[in-house]
């Protein structure tokens, strides 16, 4: 894999695409429901990320009837209350090993003084599926 340039800026190139991904879905997408913005992304993804993005949003969006969806820098994200909760990003988004499912500060999972927020996600199976529900239901209570 080819080393990322880094410009003189504190963004590596990638983050600053993500940027203008979200710049864009703030113009474009804006006209697009929550569900379409999240199907296209979807799509672009490589056939492994879109595997595991359709089952995690499959699963998400079954959780609770609270929970609304759209993209948030180029992301599937889901929100209750206009505030986003949780989001997949495709391994693919940054050239990483592993995709990930990550919750924002509006879910409640404090637990201590330490907590995990992002999860590296491989593989589609039953225990993955147990636990992002469970997170997601505690998120969202």
């Amino acid at each position: 894999m080819a080393e990322e340039k880094k410009s003189t800026s504190a963004f590596t190139d990638k983050e600053r695409e993500a940027m203008r991904e979200r710049a864009r879905e703030a113009r474009e997408f804006k006209k697009l429901s929550g569900e379409e913005q999240v199907a296209r992304k979807i799509a672009e993804m490589s056939p492994p990320d879109q595997k595991l993005a359709k089952a995690i949003h499959t699963l998400v969006m079954g959780i609770s009837p609270k929970i609304t969806t759209r993209t948030w820098y180029g992301m599937p994200a889901y929100y209750v209350d206009n505030k986003i909760v949780c989001f997949f990003q495709a391994g693919s988004k940054f050239e990483s090993r592993y995709s990930t499912f990550g919750f924002q500060d509006a879910a409640n999972l404090d637990d201590g003084a330490f907590w995990p927020t992002v999860f590296a996600v491989t593989a589609w199976n039953d225990d993955v599926k147990k636990e992002i529900t469970r997170l997601v239901t505690k998120a969202i209570s």
